[in-house]
């Protein structure tokens, strides 16, 4: 099978979270056998071993549009109330800003597409992996139609992205003003965000979670568990409660627990440390150099049902041992008080760090559990082979 792929971003540096997985993922399509050529909707074409790179055809027009979308939303109000952030969502800067992607990026996106697929016509299916699909309108059901080929929308930000949570307030709003209909189908990171998306149009829905390659998060020698309580991540949109509740008061609690976090925009850490970003290897070692880790999940993925994030796989498949905040549908993918432990409450968070710090057998037992659920289940090749059993379905 071959595929072409038009991902967000195939550039690392570039801040959009979903791109380390969506490297995993195009390896594990890549080991299963299947032909890919990936083209970037930001940034530059990266070529990699797994996949072929195609240029940006608009990319100094994305960079245009990038800053214009900075400049807008920093007009608004740093913290608005959900009624004011949900009028926001299409207010007139956003609508003239995609009005202008409309008129002069999409046009480049369907002519480059459109080169591609008469210059290649054994592509099997062509997939979006988490683009602004309201900027594209026409450009999926244009090429369906031409070249008889099936159209796959894929996002991973399920249900944050969602006009109803007014995604994130840093993020693009990419639904108004789409049309979901003229995809084959949509494939998402959740399985309660299915009729969520249907509700918007999508003629057929799939769910397809997040994973972890185990090459990648794998466990590494350290001279040391020299950090008790590690946390990363950035930002305490939709999470912030949480974070109080498990790092920031639980700190000031047990001044002699080891806190550490390493993120940005996280707020008050009560007297955890900062750590510094240094590398991937580094964050890597942070994980493991710490007897718990901590996956704050924030609260629109984790209040509708199996809405996948790579940090639970992440860390699993580094043989962590997890505390979590609750998170709906986490028993679909790890057992709850045998591969990660989930608290309640701020009291609950201090009576089981303090008592996993103090047992370490069943501290190692619980890590080395969830590390062997990943690989039996949960890594990012289990998610390319069902990704591809969703695209035969249409072919």
């Amino acid at each position: 099978m071959k595929l072409l792929i038009v991902v967000s971003s195939l550039d690392l540096n570039q801040p959009f979270s979903a791109t380390p997985a969506w490297w995993q993922l195009m390896k594990g399509l890549y080991e299963l056998g299947l032909d890919l050529v990936a083209t970037p909707y930001q940034g530059p074409a990266v070529e990699s071993l797994w996949w072929r790179s195609l240029p940006n055809p608009a990319r100094r027009q994305g960079s245009a549009f990038k800053a214009l979308r900075a400049g807008a939303r920093s007009l608004r109000p740093r913290r608005a109330a959900a009624s004011e952030r949900a009028a926001q969502d299409d207010s007139l800067p956003d609508r003239a800003i995609r009005t202008a992607a409309q008129r002069f990026i999409a046009p480049l996106w369907r002519r480059h597409l459109e080169r591609i697929l008469t210059r290649e016509p054994d592509v099997d299916a062509l997939l979006f992996l988490t683009v602004p699909l309201n900027h594209l309108v026409g450009v999926p059901g244009y090429l369906s139609d031409k070249f008889n080929l099936p159209v796959f929308y894929f996002d991973g930000d399920v249900p944050a992205s969602l006009p109803n949570l007014q995604g994130f307030a840093s993020g693009f709003r990419i639904y108004p003003g789409a049309d979901l209909s003229e995809y084959t189908a949509f494939i998402s990171n959740s399985s309660g965000g299915e009729d969520l998306l249907r509700q918007l149009g999508a003629q057929q829905v799939h769910t397809v979670w997040y994973g972890a390659d185990p090459d990648v998060f794998s466990q590494v020698s350290t001279p040391a568990q020299d950090l008790d309580i590690f946390f990363y991540g950035h930002g305490r949109e939709y999470r912030s409660d949480w974070i109080d509740s498990m790092i920031t008061s639980p700190s000031r609690r047990m001044p002699e627990a080891q806190f550490a976090a390493r993120g940005l925009d996280l707020g008050d850490l009560g007297i955890a440390r900062q750590l510094p970003y240094l590398s991937f290897s580094k964050l890597r070692e942070y994980v493991c150099r710490s007897k718990l880790n901590l996956c704050i999940t924030r609260g629109a993925h984790a209040s509708v049902y199996a809405s996948s994030s790579s940090r639970p796989f992440e860390l699993a498949a580094m043989g962590a041992c997890i505390v979590a905040n609750p998170y709906a549908g986490l028993s679909e993918w790890f057992e709850p008080g045998e591969e990660v432990i989930v608290v309640h409450s701020a009291d609950e968070a201090v009576d089981r760090y303090r008592y996993l710090l103090a047992n370490e057998r069943e501290r190692l037992a619980i890590g080395s559990a969830a590390r062997q659920r990943v690989l039996k289940q949960h890594t990012f090749r289990h998610r390319a082979g069902e990704l591809v059993q969703i695209i035969e379905q249409y072919l």
